[in-house]
């Protein structure tokens, strides 16, 4: 039996012709049909050359299982999501590898309303199932195939987040990636043109393009960057947007072309939602957490820790009925988007917020970088990654008023904590590192740590 590496803990991901190929496809496409028994399965795919013939493949073998098939076209992850919902079908799948090389791709699973399908719910399952490759002859009646856009419904379903009136002139920079977010980006374009709102948009690399000319779609880079900020303050805009390569994360710039962690950014969404739901959960990952406690504490609302990870803040966002959840890398979930992630509603509420308020990003955010500077996501490629973590470790762990494993090992101090994991979907170890209003003392230990993980012995 030949095992497929390309079953991650929560998605498929792999590269292409040796993880991940067109009868791979075909047969995760039988097995998701056998394992959900479906009647109907949405299917859609990102901007990258490969996704035509691998999402052709998956819904080959979905037909082959019995599932009739709804092809939605080029799209972003949170279009199969609305999908899922909106259409009241079993399933959706979404042939993306977001911001992996151009040699890889992959598929997002959910079931019915958009619950997401991880190693823990089903996905084992149907890797095992692909792998076993024994799927006997067609069902005796083969699925159908049907062409569908629900650009439209997923468009007014993004307008119900913000009350246009709200919006005065704004002018916004907008990278989607090498056009992978292009077709939203102008489907919105035009919406607040008909209603006369006075958004302007500067549109870059807005065309699809699935050679990625324009590099890699992945702001969580610093490399890239340059093209989102520079195009800020060449334009005089008033914010910056970025997505990556399957536009499910949003990324931020202020009025000065400067890079907003995606930290800040949820507590700016929890403060903004617990004004409207005043005491409502929001859930947080253990990477950076004390900006986010100490704002959704302030608003009388409930911070929940939750392992990082879509699937897990997913299931966390159901089990505790949260308004909202956030991750630092520009994750962000809604309640009333059926708990799943959209990297075009944070915009939105943001543009909306600042409108309101009356104020700049910069200003709306620098008050909390001040009082917890953090380093941002550090990784280092380890030759021994356990190693490395268990000597940090044991270097801090003695004095630490706090250890937390929810994911990795967090360990907390007087006025400074940090995070140390291992990555689910890299070969890298990912440090995080804040203090309490001092960022010298930031930035000391964060060169320790990084010293410490990466000697040799």
């Amino acid at each position: 039996m030949e095992k497929l590496t390309c079953f991650k803990a929560y998605d498929i991901r792999g590269q292409l012709d040796t993880e991940l190929n067109d009868d791979i496809a075909y047969r995760i496409g039988r097995a998701c049909g056998e394992y959900l028994k479906a009647k109907t399965i949405a299917v859609g795919g990102d901007v990258r050359l490969t996704s035509e013939s691998l999402k052709a493949a998956l819904a080959e073998g979905l037909m082959d299982a019995g599932v009739d098939v709804i092809d939605i076209g080029m799209t972003g992850t949170e279009e199969i999501y609305y999908a899922a919902q909106a259409l009241e079908i079993q399933g959706a799948i979404e042939v993306t590898a977001s911001h992996n090389p151009m040699d890889y791709n992959g598929m997002k699973l959910v079931r019915e309303h958009a619950k997401p399908i991880s190693g823990d719910t089903g996905l084992k399952e149907i890797q095992r199932l692909a792998e076993q490759n024994d799927f006997g002859p067609v069902v005796v009646k083969k699925g159908s195939m049907t062409r569908r856009s629900i650009l439209s419904g997923y468009v007014d379903h993004l307008m119900t987040y913000i009350d246009l009136q709200n919006l005065t002139p704004i002018k916004l920079v907008v990278n989607a990636g090498n056009g992978a977010a292009g077709h939203v980006v102008d489907a919105l374009e035009e919406r607040f043109k008909v209603a006369r709102v006075p958004v302007e948009f500067v549109k870059i690399h807005n065309e699809p393009d699935g050679r990625f000319p324009n590099g890699i779609p992945n702001p969580l880079l610093p490399e890239c960057r340059a093209d989102t900020a520079n195009a800020v303050i060449e334009h005089g805009a008033d914010m910056g947007i970025a997505w990556d390569g399957d536009f499910d994360r949003c990324f931020l710039f202020d009025e000065k072309g400067q890079f907003i962690e995606g930290y800040y950014i949820v507590g700016l969404l929890a403060e903004a939602f617990l004004q409207k739901n005043p005491g409502a959960k929001i859930i947080h990952d253990p990477r950076l957490t004390w900006n986010t406690v100490d704002v959704v504490t302030a608003a009388g609302g409930v911070p929940v820790l939750s392992k990082t990870g879509h699937a897990f803040i997913k299931e966390r966002m159901r089990l505790e009925d949260a308004v909202y959840g956030g991750e630092m890398s520009a994750h962000h979930y809604f309640r009333d988007f059926a708990y799943c992630d959209s990297g075009m509603i944070p915009w939105l509420l943001v543009a909306e917020l600042l409108c309101v308020k009356k104020i700049r990003l910069s200003e709306a955010v620098a008050q909390r970088i001040a009082a917890y500077p953090s380093s941002g996501e550090i990784n280092s490629k380890l030759t021994d990654p356990a190693g490395a973590i268990a000597r940090v470790r044991a270097a801090y762990e003695g004095d630490a008023l706090i250890v937390d494993e929810t994911d990795g090992v967090s360990l907390e101090f007087d006025n400074w904590r940090f995070n140390l994991r291992s990555s689910n979907t890299e070969p890298v170890v990912r440090l995080n590192v804040e203090s309490r209003g001092d960022i010298a003392l930031m930035r000391q230990k964060t060169e320790e740590i990084l010293e410490l993980l990466q000697r040799e012995y």
